[in-house]
């Protein structure tokens, strides 16, 4: 690790990565994990050198034992920590996302819902101190959204795709709608995606591959929305991927947006197709909404986040919807850490 952070520091000073914004990108974020891990094992490293040395201080002198014993319960934790850290990782994790969510069962109610959750998104990254960029939006007359897809930029400190990737799949909701007369608790479904975010250089794509549509846009609109065919919907031919945009004022920019969409769905495609069937499985994003294929489940009735994967379960749903997600992204992560560490387990033996 620490060769490759000299050959990264290397990189960065050549004319030729200078001129490339995503390879510095790319490379910084590199050099930024690379440098977390590094600190920690310095970090255990003199924790160790401590310990030893405060375990021959207390062989000589008993006023020295509890010092050495609070080194070495430290020196524990350090290892431990560096033992998650080395664990391999998905090599896209450190990418920036791009968040989809869609409206499912549950008509506008579930529209509704769908603004709820970019608005608990949206407070959850200010928090971290991410960029949010709304890309393409179709609204509701309600102000809901039948689908809104984000860009999301991360930090070296908490990358986007690595957090918010165990934010997909379908998301259930029971409460009562502004649209129910007789105060009935209902049930709806919204379906969220999260893809890598990746430079044009990290996807290979051919443009004869690619069907360009161009339409006017729908929906509410200010100046300038439903006047022109600015839209655009792109087809990947060889895998029937579609995408479109058009939430930009020219067909230039709604294009470009929606390139952007179409490298991410085929990174992403790329990387589910390359894991083994187990973890493919396990990490499948749901895309059609389906109340029955759940992954969480948010009862107002009775202020209760679940979360099927892992069991977590919270009767704080208010604040974890105004963007206080740590708690449950800490245990989504420990989850995944824990799978990984008996996947090297297995591995070994």
């Amino acid at each position: 690790m620490r060769t490759r952070r000299s050959e990264i520091d290397s990189a960065l000073s050549t004319p030729s990565v200078i001129a490339d914004p995503s390879a510095v990108r790319r490379l910084s974020r590199e050099r930024a994990r690379l440098s977390r891990v590094l600190s920690h094992a310095d970090a255990v490293s003199a924790l160790a050198d401590d310990t030893a040395a405060a375990a021959e201080l207390a062989a000589e002198d008993d006023s020295f034992a509890a010092e050495h014993d609070r080194l070495a319960a430290d020196l524990a934790r350090g290892r431990a920590e560096l033992t998650e850290l080395l664990i391999p990782s998905d090599p896209i994790d450190d990418e920036d996302a791009l968040l989809e969510i869609h409206s499912g069962e549950g008509g506008e109610e579930s529209a509704l819902f769908a603004a709820d959750l970019l608005r608990m998104y949206q407070h959850y990254g200010e928090s971290l101190g991410w960029r949010l960029e709304i890309l393409d939006a179709q609204l509701t007359d309600l102000g809901g959204y039948r689908s809104v897809t984000v860009a999301v930029r991360g930090t070296a400190d908490r990358p986007a795709y690595g957090t918010l990737k165990f934010e997909a799949g379908v998301h259930r909701v029971q409460r009562i709608p502004v649209t129910e007369s007789q105060g009935r608790v209902h049930t709806s479904a919204v379906g969220v995606l999260v893809m890598p975010d990746v430079d044009a250089g990290q996807v290979d794509l051919d443009p004869a591959d690619i069907r360009v549509d161009v339409f006017r846009s729908s929906g509410p609109g200010g100046q300038g929305v439903n006047t022109t065919d600015s839209a655009v919907r792109l087809t990947h031919i060889p895998t029937g991927i579609v995408v479109s945009c058009q939430n930009e004022r020219s067909q230039l920019q709604n294009k470009e947006q929606a390139m952007r969409l179409l490298r991410a769905n085929l990174m992403a495609l790329a990387a589910e197709e390359a894991a083994d069937e187990s973890t493919r499985m396990r990490r499948e994003q749901v895309r059609s909404v389906d109340r029955s294929a759940r992954i969480r489940t948010y009862n107002f009735p009775e202020n209760r986040l679940t979360d099927h994967r892992i069991g977590f379960k919270s009767h704080r749903l208010d604040e974890i919807l105004n963007g206080r997600l740590d708690e449950l992204e800490a245990a989504l992560h420990a989850d995944e850490i824990s799978r990984r560490m008996a996947a090297v387990g297995r591995e070994n033996r």
